[in-house]
C-alpha cells in the first residue's frame, strides 16, 4: 500500500515584511504509511510545527513536494480532499475557534462537509464524548479554561472523521487524566479505525506509544526509529535539547538493559533490586520534607518588614461565578482557602477546568471575590481597592504569553508597567534593561524585535520580563512551562528559581507538570471541582497517589514506580532521589545470581 504522508526534499523560508528570512525546513524527505503513529519530537524552533502544517496545505514547500494521498499539495485542485483527509489540531486552541457556543464550533466541520443533520448531530455528540467535554457543550469557547479550550479544538477535528489526525502539542495544556484520555482516543482510532496520527509533542511519555519517532534539529531529521531505538540514545538526545522518561533515566542509572520506557517495564525489570533503609537516605528524604536541599536566601529574611513564613496573601471562604445573573451563569470556585507565604514556592495543582487560574485571578484583583475574601499584604481586595499598586506587588504572567503582549516592539511592551508607574525614562530603561538581561533576552539584541515575529519561548520570556519590570514581590506562573521543549523548560526555571533567590520573589505555580512540582514546590495546593481539597509538601500530596489519580492527576513517573515496588521507602519525588535509595550492591548480586 503507498504511503499516506510523502514529503519529498521539503524546504521552507519565512520572508517576512522586515529583516532576514528565516529558514525553517531544510530538505525533510519522510514517508508515514496508512495506519502509523508517528510522534515528532524536537527544540522549540526546530521545525516541527512548520512540517505539521505542510501536512495539509496550510504552508507550501519552497522547494520540494509534500504528497497526501497521492495529490501533490501545491495543486489547487485538490485542496478540499486535502484538508477533509487530514485533520489538525493547533498549538494554540484559540486560533480555531469560529463559533461563539461549543457544540456549535464542533458542528462547523461536519457541516461544511455537507453531511445530514442527524449524522451531524451523531458526530458532535460522540467527539465532545470522546474528550469529555459534553456537559459543556452550551458554553461559549472564550470562557472555558485552557485545557477545556483545546479539548473543543480536538472534538471538532474529531467530529470531521479524518483519515490522518495530527496534533501540534494539543495536550500541552491538559491535566494528566486528560491527557491519557486524548492518547487513549488518538490510539483508539490508530489501533481500532486506522486512523494515521502525527503527534507533535515535548512530552517523552506520550511518545513511548508511538510506531516511530522522529527527532527533529534545525529543519532536518536527526533521529528517526522505535521509540525503544531513539530513547536508548540519552546522550545524544540531550545534545538535541530532548529527555527520555524518568523511569528510562532511572534504569539508566542502574545498568539496567534492555531500557525500560514505561513504569510497567520499570517494575517488571526491576523486581528483587533492594532500596537501601530509609534511616540511611539523604536527610531530606528522612525528614519527609520536600525533595530540594536548598538553603534560604539570605535576600528572603526580613523582606517587607516580615519573615519567612508570613501570610502575604489568604483567600478566605473564595467564591466566583462566570456570566452571573445570566441563564448561562457558571459557578467556577467556591469556598476556597488558600495561603501564600512569604518566600515559599506554592504550586496548585488541579484538572482542567478545576478552577486554578480562576483562584489566582483573585490575587491581584484581576477579579473580584463574588463571596468570601481576599486579603494580600494585610488589605482585603474590595472594590475600593488601588489596583495599581497591588499589581506592582503581584505580578501575573498568563498561561498564554501572547495574550499579555501588545506592544509592537518588545522593548516598548516591557516599558509599559513601569511607565505607568510615573517612573523617570533614566529609571524605565534600566527596569527594562534589567528585566530582559535577567529572562536571557538581551537588551540590545531584543529591545527593537517585532514582538510578535518571536518563538513561543521567547513571547513567554518577554511577557515575565513585562512583570518583572516592575518589581513585584510576588510572581504567579500560570503554566510557565506548557509548549517549551525539555532544555527550554529546564532553562527557564533555573532562571526562575535565581530570580526567586536574587530579588526575594515569592512563586506561585500553576502546572500539569507533576515532575516539575515536585522538585522546586514547597507547599502543593490541590484544586478540584472548584475548591481546594488538599494541601502539604510535594511529599506529602503524592503520596496520596490513589486520591490524586481519583482526581484526575497523577505522580512523577518515579514516584510511582516506587510505589509499585518498593513502598516502604515511602514516595520518592525525583530520579536523583531515587537511585540515591537503590542499593547497587544488591544489583550487583542480583545479576551473579
Amino acid at each position: 500500500m503507498p504511503p499516506i504522508l510523502r514529503l519529498e526534499n521539503l524546504h521552507h523560508t519565512y520572508t517576512p515584511e522586515r529583516g532576514e528570512p528565516v529558514v525553517a525546513l531544510r530538505g525533510v524527505s519522510l514517508t508515514v504509511g496508512t495506519g502509523e503513529y508517528v510522534a515528532i519530537l524536537g527544540h522549540n524552533g526546530s521545525g516541527k510545527s512548520t512540517l505539521a502544517k505542510h501536512l495539509n496545505a496550510l504552508l507550501l514547500p519552497t522547494q520540494g513536494d509534500v504528497y497526501v494521498k497521492g495529490w501533490n499539495t501545491k495543486e489547487r485542485e485538490y485542496l478540499r480532499g486535502i484538508r477533509s483527509a487530514v485533520g489538525m489540531v493547533f498549538q494554540i486552541p484559540d486560533n480555531q475557534f469560529v463559533a461563539t457556543i461549543v457544540e456549535e464550533d464542533v458542528a462547523f466541520g461536519p457541516e461544511n462537509l455537507g453531511l445530514p443533520r442527524e449524522e451531524i448531530v451523531r458526530r458532535v455528540d460522540w467527539s465532545l464524548d470522546r474528550v469529555d467535554m459534553a456537559p459543556h457543550r452550551l458554553r461559549a469557547p472564550h470562557l472555558l479554561s485552557g485545557g477545556q479550550k483545546q479539548r473543543v479544538c480536538i472534538a471538532g477535528v474529531l467530529a470531521m472523521k479524518p483519515e490522518v489526525l495530527v496534533l501540534d502539542e494539543a495536550t500541552a495544556m491538559l491535566d494528566p487524566l486528560g491527557r491519557r484520555e486524548v492518547l487513549e482516543v488518538a490510539q483508539r482510532l490508530n489501533r481500532g479505525e486506522g486512523v494515521t496520527v502525527v503527534a507533535i509533542t515535548h512530552n517523552m511519555e506520550e511518545a513511548v506509544s508511538a510506531d516511530r519517532i522522529i527527532v527533529m534539529e534545525n529543519g532536518r531529521i536527526a533521529l528517526e526509529g522505535t521509540p525503544r531505538e531513539v530513547f536508548r540514545q540519552v546522550a545524544r538526545l540531550r545534545e538535541l535539547q530532548m529527555d527520555v522518561p524518568q523511569v528510562t533515566q532511572l534504569a539508566a542509572r542502574l545498568g539496567l538493559e534492555p531500557a525500560p520506557l514505561t513504569v510497567e517495564e520499570f517494575v517488571n525489570a526491576a523486581r528483587g533490586i533492594t532500596p537501601i533503609p530509609i534511616s540511611a537516605a539523604t536527610p531530606s528524604h528522612a525528614a519527609g520534607e520536600g525533595s530540594r536541599d536548598r538553603a534560604t536566601p539570605p535576600s528572603l529574611l526580613g523582606k517587607g518588614g516580615g519573615g519567612i513564613g508570613e501570610v502575604v496573601i489568604r483567600a478566605e471562604v473564595l467564591t466566583h461565578f462566570y456570566m452571573r445573573g445570566t441563564p448561562l451563569e457558571v459557578k467556577a470556585i467556591e469556598g476556597v482557602n488558600v495561603e501564600v507565604r512569604r518566600g515559599e514556592v506554592l504550586g496548585i495543582i488541579g484538572h482542567t477546568g478545576s478552577g486554578k487560574s480562576t483562584v489566582v485571578q483573585h490575587f491581584n484583583a484581576l477579579m473580584r471575590p463574588h463571596a468570601g475574601r481576599v486579603t494580600v499584604f494585610g488589605q482585603a481586595v474590595t472594590e475600593s481597592t488601588d489596583v495599581r499598586e497591588l499589581r506592582r506587588r503581584v505580578g501575573l504572567v498568563f498561561q498564554s504569553p501572547e495574550a499579555q503582549l501588545f506592544e509592537q516592539y518588545v522593548g516598548d511592551d516591557v516599558a509599559y508597567g513601569p511607565r505607568n508607574l510615573k517612573l523617570s525614562k533614566e529609571e524605565v530603561r534600566e527596569r527594562v534593561r534589567r528585566a530582559m538581561e535577567a529572562v536571557g533576552l538581551p537588551f540590545d539584541d531584543f529591545k527593537d524585535r517585532i514582538t510578535f515575529s518571536l518563538s513561543g519561548g521567547q513571547m513567554r520570556r518577554a511577557a515575565l520580563a513585562g512583570v518583572l519590570a516592575l518589581e513585584p514581590e510576588v510572581l504567579v506562573l500560570d503554566e510557565p512551562t506548557a509548549g517549551l521543549d525539555p532544555r527550554g523548560r529546564e532553562r527557564l526555571w533555573q532562571m526562575i528559581l535565581a530570580l526567586r533567590q536574587q530579588r526575594a520573589i515569592t512563586l506561585v505555580v500553576i502546572s500539569h507538570n507533576m515532575e516539575e512540582l515536585a522538585r522546586v514546590c514547597d507547599r502543593l495546593a490541590v484544586v478540584s471541582e472548584g475548591t481546594i481539597v488538599m494541601t502539604g509538601t510535594p511529599r506529602a500530596i503524592f503520596a496520596d497517589a490513589a486520591r490524586l489519580r481519583a482526581l484526575g492527576l497523577g505522580v512523577p513517573g518515579v514516584t510511582e514506580a516506587f510505589a509499585q515496588l518498593w513502598p516502604e521507602a515511602g514516595p520518592v519525588l525525583t530520579v536523583d532521589e531515587g537511585a540515591r535509595l537503590l542499593s547497587q550492591s544488591t544489583l550487583s548480586s542480583q545479576r551473579k545470581t
